[in-house]
């Protein structure tokens, strides 16, 4: 009796085994299959980025009606050099400064989803250049429209006062009208999204040195 018994709990144990080995490499192959998963979203991530960042780089507004004539349609930017991209982490002026670096953070930030930010802040550069009282206000009002008043279409966070302080000024637009706006989102870009954007794959990125230069500077 008792050897049947020893025999069973031993068969048992080889099947647990065998059974805890197809889960083992089971599970193995879930998290390379997970990994996999992971890459195939980073590159898309990364991909998108890219589709957009060629968008904002080809509408990049100013320069392009001014060029388009003499040099084809699109005017195109260079990919910085790592050592340019690096400069934008010295400071959040050095990256809106630069085209491609303002061009990757709007991409940036249309990826989280808070574009409307630093739209405004571009919309704000444009209409304090503006020289002609009516453009100033007609300016105006189109971004009080788009940005400032309750359910714009790209409303952005700023508090109740600066909004009503606005909808009073721009009765007589001045170049100052959104002033404290633009500061508000300024440093809400600053502190929140800028971090996160040097943190981002693709500006890591974009710092990489290749391989090639590496190789080069060793001969």
């Amino acid at each position: 009796g008792r050897g049947a018994a020893g025999a069973m709990q031993s068969a048992l144990l080889l099947a647990l085994q065998h059974d805890s080995g197809r889960m083992e490499r089971a599970g193995r192959r879930r998290s390379e299959a997970e990994e996999a998963e992971k890459g195939r979203m980073k590159r898309t991530i990364i991909k998108d980025w890219k589709t957009r960042l060629s968008y904002f780089l080809q509408n990049s507004s100013n320069s392009t009606k001014m060029k388009s004539k003499k040099v084809g349609k699109h005017c195109t930017y260079f990919r910085p050099s790592p050592e340019e991209a690096q400069l934008w982490s010295e400071a959040f002026d050095e990256l809106l400064a630069n085209k491609y670096g303002l061009a990757a953070f709007r991409a940036f930030l249309k990826s989280e989803f808070c574009e409307e930010n630093i739209e405004f802040w571009l919309a704000c550069e444009d209409f304090k250049k503006t020289k002609s009282p009516q453009k100033l206000t007609s300016k105006a009002k189109k971004i009080y429209n788009d940005f400032i008043e309750k359910e714009a279409p790209k409303e952005i966070n700023i508090d109740f006062q600066t909004k009503n302080m606005i909808a009073q000024n721009i009765q007589e637009a001045t170049h100052t009208c959104f002033s404290a706006a633009q500061k508000r989102v300024y440093s809400l870009m600053e502190n929140n999204s800028y971090p996160r954007f040097l943190e981002s794959e693709f500006y890591q990125e974009l710092c990489k040195k290749t391989p090639i230069t590496r190789a080069a500077q060793g001969t």
